[in-house]
């Protein structure tokens, strides 16, 4: 979902990868229909495993308590987000989990985007 929330809300801005230290076979059905209710479609994205090469790609990340298991290479940005996990759960309690990673992305756009947020303000002034 973050990656969808990353994709949809920055565009081509930032370069978003999208994988995990224990990855499941198929995306959550779920969260599938939880992004589709925001108009994204997540259903072709196939889970894929997060390897050393793509976290020394990365200039920020984001992990979401993988603990030890993630890979960690001193300067890069790191950010854990504590999040309710959606695996088992029917769309109604995926929606709110949904809305708050919407809420983390934007927050992560807005730190890597610094001067195109400021310039938007400015303009709409």
């Amino acid at each position: 979902m973050a990656a969808g929330w990353l994709r949809e809300l920055a565009g081509d801005r930032i370069e978003v990868r999208s994988a995990g230290s224990a990855p499941a076979d198929s995306i959550n059905p779920a969260a599938v229909e939880a992004m589709a209710e925001v108009g994204i479609d997540i259903s072709h994205q196939n889970p894929k495993i997060l390897t050393p090469e793509s976290v020394q790609a990365s200039d920020v990340v984001i992990t979401m308590g993988c603990g030890d298991a993630c890979p960690f290479y001193p300067g890069k940005r790191y950010e854990d987000w504590k999040l309710e996990d959606p695996a088992g759960k029917g769309v109604d309690e995926v929606r709110p989990v949904r809305d708050d990673i919407r809420a983390r992305v934007e927050e992560l756009i807005a730190s890597l985007l610094p001067q195109e947020n400021s310039a938007a303000s400015t303009t709409a002034r």
